[in-house]
């Protein structure tokens, strides 16, 4: 049977002031619930399952309770956006998605494994109907992202740390670039002027080279003329 999840939760919410839900499940159906999304609407659902143990009367955790979490579509011919399964334990496990288009969708929690099976149909109402064998804690935020980011506040303040980081890393990186920029500015600065001197100190050289070479054969063109006269 399958009830809207919004009218779940507001009957719920006017029996305790705790915002978990509490399901008992046949370990041989799913509990589906339907809720008409906008668009864009973040969902974070977090869940436990708790198999009856006939030893101590109580429900409790075991490996060989599975719960597979699916969301389809209604609107959109049973599209499923959401599937993932995982095995029971004292931690919550969740699951998250955002409505990429508005509309109905239908969230179904499907018990499985020997666990499941074998404790599926133990408790009846008092009209004799079978209520289920698996205990499923739930709790869902619906568009809550302030809810959302106080239970991930210290990864999200780790991730301002580390972007922190990363920015102060930058910056040294900037820094040390503009020093380099700097220095490739002088060094290129002083290579100019080196090879500005090289080249007068040739030219010089050069003109040196050709005063002493125009004089050295002026020297001889003299000299030779006096040995032809004498």
């Amino acid at each position: 049977m399958h009830f809207p999840l919004a009218t779940v939760l507001a009957a719920f919410s006017l029996l305790a002031p705790s915002q978990a839900l509490y399901l008992y499940i046949d370990g041989t159906s799913p509990k589906c619930f339907y809720e008409d999304l906008p668009k864009d609407t973040l969902v974070v659902g977090t869940y436990k399952a708790e198999a009856y143990s006939p030893a101590t009367s109580t429900f409790r955790t075991t490996s060989d309770l599975a719960i597979q979490v699916t969301v389809d579509e209604v609107f959109d011919n049973d599209h499923r956006v959401v599937t993932q399964t995982t095995t029971s334990s004292d931690a919550f496990s969740k699951f998250t998605f955002t409505a990429a288009d508005p509309g109905l969708h239908r969230l179904c929690f499907t018990p499985s494994g020997p666990a499941a099976i074998s404790v599926g149909g133990w408790f009846s109402g008092s009209a004799g109907s079978t209520i289920g064998g698996v205990k499923l804690t739930l709790d869902m935020a619906i568009g809550a992202t302030s809810k959302i980011e106080s239970e991930d506040k210290s990864k999200i303040d780790s991730i301002v740390h580390r972007v922190k980081e990363l920015n102060g890393r930058l910056t040294d990186i900037r820094r040390e670039q503009v020093f380099q920029r700097e220095r490739e500015a002088e060094f290129r600065d002083q290579s100019e002027a080196t090879n500005s001197k090289i080249v007068r100190w040739t030219l010089i050289q050069l003109g040196v080279l050709g005063v002493t070479c125009a004089w050295q054969l002026s020297h001889l063109r003299s000299f030779f003329i006096k040995q032809k006269l004498t």
